[in-house]
C-alpha cells in the first residue's frame, strides 16, 4: 500500500464564499425531526453550543418558529462547516397547538420541544344513545 503525502492546492484551501444576492447568505438551516404522539408533537433539534436564553420559540396557530443566531467566528479556515450566524425554522403542523401547554428544554445540544394540540384538534368521543 502507498501513501501520498502533499498539501493541498492553495485554491482549495479558501474560504468558502456564498455568492451575493443568494437569500440563503448568512443563515444556517436548522434540521429537525418532528413525531406525533398522541395528542401532541414532539420535535427535536441540534442546537449544540446554545443556550435557552439564545432561541426564540414561537407558536401562533399551527406554526411553530424557531430563531436563533450561533456566534460566528472571523478567523480563516480551510474548511468551515460548523454552523454560524442566525438561522430561522417554521413549520406549519397538522393541527392547532396549545401555546400555553408547550414545553421546551435543551439536554446536551439537543432542543426537544413538546407541543399540545389545541383542545378544538383533538379528536372528540361521541356516544351514540340506544333507544
Amino acid at each position: 500500500m502507498t501513501f501520498y503525502l502533499s498539501t493541498y492546492p492553495r485554491h482549495l484551501t479558501r474560504r468558502w464564499e456564498v455568492r451575493a444576492g443568494d437569500p440563503l447568505e448568512g443563515t444556517h438551516a436548522l434540521p429537525v425531526d418532528v413525531r406525533e404522539e398522541g395528542d401532541a408533537f414532539v420535535l427535536k433539534a441540534f442546537v449544540p453550543g446554545l443556550t435557552a436564553d439564545q432561541l426564540n420559540i414561537q407558536i401562533l396557530d399551527d406554526t411553530l418558529s424557531i430563531e436563533g443566531q450561533y456566534p460566528q467566528d472571523e478567523a480563516e479556515y480551510a474548511l468551515s462547516e460548523l454552523p454560524s450566524g442566525a438561522f430561522r425554522r417554521t413549520l406549519r403542523l397538522a393541527s392547532e397547538l396549545d401555546a400555553e401547554k408547550a414545553e421546551a428544554k435543551i439536554e446536551n445540544g439537543v432542543l426537544v420541544l413538546r407541543l399540545p394540540k389545541a383542545e378544538s384538534a383533538r379528536p372528540k368521543v361521541i356516544k351514540v344513545a340506544v333507544n
